[in-house]
């Protein structure tokens, strides 16, 4: 069982990844916007971060960014999770750190198979 934060400011889209993750086993951390995502994933470690792009105050490039630059927390993989399907959207997060890219709605299967691959497998079932 991974511990995965969540970073989306939007209700319906926390509760829908959410539930995908705790029905794999997954512990699931929230925040509601950039800075405290950032603020959270120093404080407690997870395992890996989905983060949204479109956030108010710290957007989700600035705030992938800040973790995978820090020394605190850049061994945390961030998969930015975000309705922007551009290429340019795509190489940008991966230019900010960003370990992988889904597009909203999320696929469950391509969200878990992207966790496996980021992960070690003592962290998922």
């Amino acid at each position: 069982m991974a511990r995965i934060l969540i970073v989306d400011d939007s209700p319906t889209e926390m509760y829908k990844l959410t539930g995908m993750l705790e029905k794999h086993g997954h512990q699931v951390l929230q925040a509601g916007n950039g800075a405290d995502g950032v603020a959270l994933a120093r404080q407690e470690k997870p395992d890996l971060v989905l983060m949204d792009i479109v956030m108010p105050g710290l957007n989700g490039f600035q705030a992938t960014r800040q973790l995978t630059k820090d020394p605190e927390t850049q061994g945390i993989p961030v998969i930015v999770v975000t309705t922007k399907d551009q290429e340019t959207d795509m190489l940008w997060a991966s230019r900010q750190g960003a370990k992988g890219y889904l597009t909203k709605p999320v696929d469950e299967d391509a969200l878990t198979d992207k966790i496996k691959e980021l992960l070690p497998a003592s962290t998922h079932k």
